[in-house]
């Protein structure tokens, strides 16, 4: 049995038990099926039917059958390679380093961030799931789940842009303006499967561009995503003529640095749970 406790928020707006399960924290109807008519879901320690309002301060407890959502088979990794930044009951959000892939793309891998994080978070016998990604090359904060339950709620505010993400690059060349937005659809690039391309036929994909310093050679930016496509700012620079410097995929002449040069700086949300807003930025600088 997987058991949650979540104290509504002073700022929560009052609503009947179903409203809350399925609109705003996006049970799923089955499960809801499952809690009411084992009355797994306590309105301050008391079963509480569903058309019943619950209110700010309320202390909703709920139990999850593991069956219905089951515990992810993740190899525990090295918890000494995981920064974390900011950490609640609910979620995690960690710096990244670089060079480093997100998630496995084989059962047997043991190398990347999901796995750190399996193991730091393994004494509390919770296991983490993606929330979104970084490229491998990429370095920076990222968060990630520390319960099914909070999963689909943060997947839906990144649909809805209510996680801002903003990145540092070094572009290469001089950008003249200060401030302009890379608004094109990107897609697979049909002659090599690693890499996108600007594409009518491809998802909507916007970037929000600031020029903080530039020289002749190169440009110091920051990026904040509206959409979250793979490889996106790195596309979208590369489309201009400008790409990141030190990227492999979009830059292959570029030598001046070992490292693709895109750091995601900052991460900045209202806690789906506590309606605090939350801004953890990385440590690290590329500028």
């Amino acid at each position: 049995m997987l058991t949650y406790h979540i104290t509504l928020p002073d700022t929560f707006e009052t609503c009947d038990l179903r409203t809350l399960l399925q609109d705003k924290w996006l049970i799923p109807r089955k499960v809801r099926h499952y809690l009411r008519m084992n009355k797994q879901v306590l309105v301050n320690d008391v079963s509480q039917h569903f058309h019943e309002n619950v209110h700010a301060g309320d202390l909703i407890t709920i139990h999850l059958d593991e069956k219905d959502y089951p515990k992810p088979e993740i190899i525990l990794g090295n918890q000494e390679k995981i920064t974390p930044l900011y950490e609640d009951e609910h979620l995690l959000i960690v710096d990244k380093p670089v060079k480093m892939k997100t998630h496995p793309n084989q059962p047997d891998e043991n190398d990347t961030l999901l796995n750190h994080v399996a193991s730091y978070l393994a004494g509390e016998q919770v296991s983490p799931y993606i929330v979104h990604r970084l490229d491998k090359e990429t370095s920076g904060v990222i968060m990630l789940a520390k319960s099914p339950l909070i999963l689909p709620v943060l997947g839906r505010m990144l649909e809805t842009k209510e996680i801002r993400r903003t990145y540092q690059a070094v572009a290469s060349g001089k950008l003249n303006e200060p401030q302009f937005v890379i608004s094109k659809p990107i897609g697979r690039d049909r002659h090599d499967k690693r890499k996108r391309r600007i594409s009518e036929r491809g998802q909507e994909a916007i970037t929000h561009v600031s020029v903080w310093k530039t020289s002749a050679k190169q440009s110091e930016i920051s990026c904040q995503l509206e959409t979250g496509r793979t490889h996106q700012i790195r596309v979208h620079l590369a489309s201009i003529g400008h790409p990141i410097i030190g990227d492999p995929l979009y830059h292959p002449k570029s030598t001046s640095t070992e490292r693709l040069a895109l750091h995601a700086k900052t991460l900045s949300f209202k806690h789906p749970f506590t309606d605090e807003e939350i801004t953890v930025d990385s440590p690290f600088s590329l500028y």
